[in-house]
């Protein structure tokens, strides 16, 4: 006999807009995407004035926050649908030789899984506009530490919760319920 359970009655998930997860018990999980910066590619004062300007966006940081690292499937269709058109119009063999060369190198991305990985600062607020106030003052203050941030969209909120129940992995099929659970 099959179980009538599944997921979504142990996810206290309602909804998810406005960049925001709703909770069954109405608080809303929001945030930032933080965008990476490599700071081993500077010089060493600038690499530890970056560190200390971070500490210090951290430090200030009054509530309870969690630091989510997500992984995104690269999805490089579009620019090999442009690498094809441009073979198609290219005039001289030198060029779309050139052309090859980038659609293969295209494809070992796309045959080896590469994602691309996500930066997030979340925490959870009953009151949205609490919950916007710390968000611009998040995107301010890491923008003062010279790190460029963006409050999370709902596709954000997505992959951060496909990254936690799924391991990371989209997931485009119906409910799957094992017998006997």
């Amino acid at each position: 006999m099959a179980s009538k359970n599944n997921t979504s009655m142990f996810v206290p998930v309602k909804d998810i807009r406005e960049g925001m997860i709703i909770l069954d018990n109405n608080y809303k999980v929001a945030g930032i995407k933080i965008m990476p910066k490599n700071i081993f590619i500077l010089d060493s004062s600038t690499e530890q004035m970056m560190i200390n300007n971070l500490k210090n966006v951290y430090n200030q940081i009054d509530y309870e926050f969690w630091l989510v690292v997500a992984d995104r499937p690269v999805d490089i269709n579009v620019y090999l649908s442009e690498l094809q058109a441009l073979y198609n119009n290219a005039g001289s063999l030198s060029r779309r030789k050139l052309i090859v060369q980038d659609i293969e190198k295209a494809n070992q991305f796309t045959n080896n899984n590469v994602v691309d990985t996500e930066y997030y600062l979340l925490f959870k607020e009953k009151d949205p506009e609490k919950a916007k106030k710390k968000i611009r003052d998040l995107i301010g203050a890491f923008a003062g530490a010279n790190m460029t941030a963006y409050q999370t969209t709902n596709e954000d909120m997505r992959i951060v919760l496909e990254n936690f129940l799924n391991g990371g992995m989209e997931t485009r099929f119906g409910t799957v319920i094992a017998n006997g659970y």
